[in-house]
């Protein structure tokens, strides 16, 4: 394909392209004997990484046990003739990038967007500034999103817009997609919502704003509010403007004002999303009791074996936030360069309360049931009470 045609790809064309590659590399490791326990998987099912705009990895190739071979065998010019490079990742995995900067541009964009869609779960307490960042500047992908994601998106729009929200099942919900509490002197201002993320063309008629005004008399409440990707029929303005203060219409270029308020609105200080004194007495319980399950641990470093340490502050069934703690040295070798570690719990840890040592991360549980945490740069796992090997000696 020329790059002009490349720049006309659609997420199908992206989709259609990673597919012919995996034959391709399929094929050729057949041919040469060397396609043992293989596959390829992406980056967002491995790490949930924010994908790099420079070189986005197009796909990685794992096979167990012979990658060394496949990279002595002439896999690099076998991908430099299908106009892609590899790097290796660890010993079974190579991380596959596209030389031509058409391609990385679509596979970027394709990749993003993706990654956007992950950051649409239901239970995270805090939604990323992403995520409303990028449907502020890019509102045409507001289409792009399927019903249940729609619905979620708003759902964390009130929240952060100060509401008391209720994201309602999906299915069978009485035609009532979301209910909003304003609080109020006198009581709790009820609203209640039906959203619908339609293409452009598709207006909502008369009838179904006719509906969500309905349910709202059935369940007391103040306010009734359709929102839509789309537009309404001058029928359904109509009865909106008869009853005007009971039943708002809203359009696509409202949700796309309600991300960029979103935007400002997001707490990019995660410490204050969590009560400084409940902090505190979680630490003096850690010092009595280090072998909680609260307690995390992960390393990093190539040559070198680095730790790190945190406590989880706040978890959700997807997220979590963790605060980070220092490391204690119980032994080395004199010199302080390679040894033992434990984490720390003491008053200065508290120091680590802010902006820079609290840090939002995903939630995971594997197969075999084992929590996991994952800062998008560091992993987590617990911590099991056994102190640490470090070497800083590069």
């Amino acid at each position: 394909m020329t790059k002009k045609q490349v720049s006309e790809w659609s997420d199908q064309d992206v989709v259609e392209e990673i597919e012919r590659l995996h034959k391709a590399i399929q094929a050729w490791a057949e041919r040469n004997e060397l396609w043992h326990d293989a596959g390829f998987s992406s980056k967002l099912d491995r790490s949930g990484e924010e994908p790099w705009e420079e070189d986005p990895v197009v796909t990685l190739f794992h096979a167990d046990g012979s990658m060394h071979v496949i990279c002595d065998s002439g896999f690099s010019e076998f991908l430099e003739s299908l106009g892609y490079w590899y790097e290796q990742e660890d010993n079974v995995t190579l991380a596959i990038y596209a030389h031509d900067e058409g391609h990385r541009a679509k596979f970027y964009e394709y990749f993003y967007w993706q990654w956007v869609c992950s950051l649409l779960i239901e239970d995270t307490g805090d939604v990323h500034e992403e995520l409303y960042q990028h449907f502020s500047k890019k509102p045409d992908d507001l289409y792009r999103l399927n019903w249940r994601e729609f619905e979620i998106l708003l759902f964390r729009i009130f929240q952060n817009h100060g509401y008391s929200a209720l994201l309602g099942p999906g299915r069978a919900d009485g035609g009532v997609d979301l209910r909003l509490w304003q609080p109020n002197p006198i009581g709790d201002i009820l609203t209640v919502v039906q959203a619908k993320r339609y293409a452009p063309g598709n207006k909502i008629d008369l009838l179904p704003v006719q509906a969500i005004y309905g349910a709202a008399k059935a369940e007391l409440a103040a306010h009734a509010m359709f929102v839509t990707t789309s537009s309404y029929t001058p029928a359904a303005h109509q009865f909106a403007a008869r009853v005007s203060s009971e039943l708002q219409l809203r359009g696509n270029e409202d949700v796309v004002a309600w991300c960029e308020q979103s935007t400002r609105g997001v707490i990019k200080d995660k410490s204050r999303l969590v009560a400084r004194s409940a902090v505190s007495r979680l630490l003096e319980e850690l010092a009595s009791n280090p072998f909680d399950s609260r307690v995390v641990h992960g390393t990093w470093g190539y040559n070198a074996t680095h730790n790190r340490y945190a406590v989880v502050i706040k978890e959700t069934k997807h997220a979590a936030l963790l605060l980070s703690i220092r490391a204690h040295i119980v032994s080395h070798d004199g010199y302080g360069q390679v040894g033992a570690q434990i984490p720390m719990f003491d008053a200065a840890s508290m120091n680590q309360f802010n902006a820079e040592g609290v840090v939002r991360a995903q939630r995971n549980v594997d197969e075999r049931g084992r929590v996991w945490y994952w800062t998008g740069r560091q992993h987590y796992s617990r911590w099991d009470g056994q102190p640490n090997y470090f070497n800083h000696m590069d």
